[in-house]
């Protein structure tokens, strides 16, 4: 009996500008947005009072951005040094020949890899630019040299050490 094909690892995607069309959103949609991304575990009771509406129209309004793609999830902001991961670095990767096979097969093997917060398909000279995390300064560079630049068509690796982030209030 044939082996069912297996299922590629979830990966959530920031959609491209060209996805879909920008969904239209008013003066309550936006307020709803910019409260969450202030705070992402705000009650709706308060949520709504924030944004001057009723408890059950917010709900409705917050329902419709989730499934309207608006609102993709809510996040906690981890001290990764607090988890035992105090290094965090960017790796500029170049591939070569701009293989569509070898991009894809990265972009879904890299969001797998221990200590990998986030990649970014990029334009210019750099293909991928990938934050990492590592609990030592040896940890990182196996992780760049076992997990990232062993990947097929990754022919050069450029790492920076983060040594300080912001983030903003809102998007």
């Amino acid at each position: 009996m044939p082996t069912p094909p297996s299922r590629p690892p979830k990966v959530l995607r920031t959609p491209r500008p060209t996805d879909r069309p920008a969904p239209s959103l008013d003066d309550v949609d936006r307020a709803i947005v910019a409260a969450l991304q202030a705070d992402g575990r705000m009650p709706n009771a308060e949520l709504a009072r924030r944004v001057g509406v009723a408890e059950s129209t917010c709900s409705a309004r917050l329902r419709a951005l989730r499934e309207r793609g608006v609102i993709r999830g809510i996040h906690a902001d981890v001290d990764l040094t607090a988890l035992g991961r105090p290094i965090q670095a960017m790796v500029a990767l170049r591939f070569a020949g701009h293989v569509r096979a070898n991009l894809e097969a990265f972009r879904a093997a890299v969001v797998e890899v221990p200590g990998v917060i986030a990649a970014y398909h990029v334009s210019g000279a750099t293909d991928y630019l990938v934050h990492v995390s590592a609990e030592s300064a040896d940890a990182l560079r196996d992780l760049v040299l076992d997990e990232l630049t062993s990947r097929g068509g990754v022919v050069h690796a450029e790492t920076s050490l983060i040594f300080d982030s912001v983030r903003a209030a809102r998007g």
